[in-house]
């Protein structure tokens, strides 16, 4: 029988967290076969809400699941977890500037990253879904002396699938046609998109749809769609984001299917010109069960190599911001 993995989230009982949850008990997340145990945590004011949604955890009879530990300690949260999805985070109050945000999430994943380290399975994977989450990952990164820093994630998966989706609309297709469409950099406004080796149906990308469109309105939708559904829905986008944390950790582990490459933002080791440390998404592709490479030898092209020194310089500017957590 395969041995359970050990499933830690934060933030569980929230909307994210909610919209993850039974999805990976159900084996979406990790396969049919793997059973887990789920380890969620919250705040002490928000355990009696985790309760409940563990209660209904139960009462879906779920097969892989193991057992279910609710709990206010990061320690009990994290012990030997094999996966931890970093969701919950401070959200950005009123009049609050990115950077007050960033500050702000500073300490809470100082707190988090040194206790996934002291707790967690040395093999630990970790993704950080609970926003800015490039520069959060890359403090809670920092505390580690034990788990490796390739093992960090941010995520910008739900970036790559907001450009998958409009793309498939705009061509009339189902999104499963479009493939290796891929997103540079921070997972903010300044994040770059590239369809330039993408394709449709197996036909060039700007071969499909109208470059007018590609130029302008897909790629402001794309860096702004969150701002548009907190607008429309007067929530943010709950549901989209626990989705793409279920397919970047399932690619992760099980591989990526039709996509040749897929966007994960990971620490820099230097490659395209992006400073070394730095959680930047690049185009992934797997190499095995947990494992990964950034892929290399992609050609780059004028304009988004310009629009990715934005990013970069974002990225530098807000690790400038919490240099003394690092």
């Amino acid at each position: 029988m395969t041995a359970p993995l050990r499933v830690a989230i934060t933030g569980a009982a929230g909307q994210i967290g909610y919209s993850l949850l039974f999805r990976v008990a159900s084996g979406e997340m990790l396969g049919p076969d793997q059973p887990v145990i789920l380890q969620l945590l919250e705040l002490p004011v928000a355990l009696d809400a985790l309760k409940g949604v563990a209660m209904e955890v139960t009462d879906c009879g779920f097969p892989l699941v193991r057992d279910i530990i609710c709990t206010d300690d990061q320690a009990t949260a994290f012990k030997d977890a094999d996966i931890v999805l970093c969701v919950g985070s401070k959200p950005r109050g009123p009049g609050q500037l990115r950077s007050d945000l960033i500050k702000a999430n500073g300490p809470i994943f100082t707190g988090q990253g040194q206790a996934i380290d002291a707790n967690a399975s040395a093999d630990c994977k970790v993704l950080v879904v609970g926003n800015p989450c490039n520069t959060n990952c890359l403090i809670a990164m920092s505390q580690a002396k034990r788990i490796p820093k390739e093992n960090w994630h941010a995520m910008t998966r739900l970036d790559q699938n907001r450009a998958v989706g409009q793309l498939s609309n705009a061509a009339g297709v189902s999104a499963g046609d479009v493939k290796n469409v891929f997103v540079w950099g921070n997972h903010s406004p300044t994040m770059v998109p590239d369809i330039t080796h993408g394709t449709i149906g197996g036909e060039a990308i700007a071969d499909v749809v109208d470059g007018g469109w590609l130029a302008d309105s897909f790629d402001q939708t794309v860096r702004t769609r969150g701002k548009a559904i907190i607008a429309a829905r007067g929530k943010s986008s709950a549901a989209s984001a626990a989705n793409a944390a279920i397919d970047h950790v399932h690619d992760w582990f099980l591989g990526t299917g039709h996509n040749d490459y897929v966007s994960m933002a990971v620490c820099s080791d230097g490659s395209y010109g992006v400073p070394e440390g730095l959680i930047f998404s690049f185009p992934c592709k797997i190499t095995g069960r947990g494992t990964y490479e950034i892929v290399q030898g992609i050609e780059v092209s004028g304009e988004v190599r310009e629009r990715m020194q934005k990013t970069i310089d974002e990225l530098v500017s807000e690790r400038e911001a919490v240099a003394d957590l690092l």
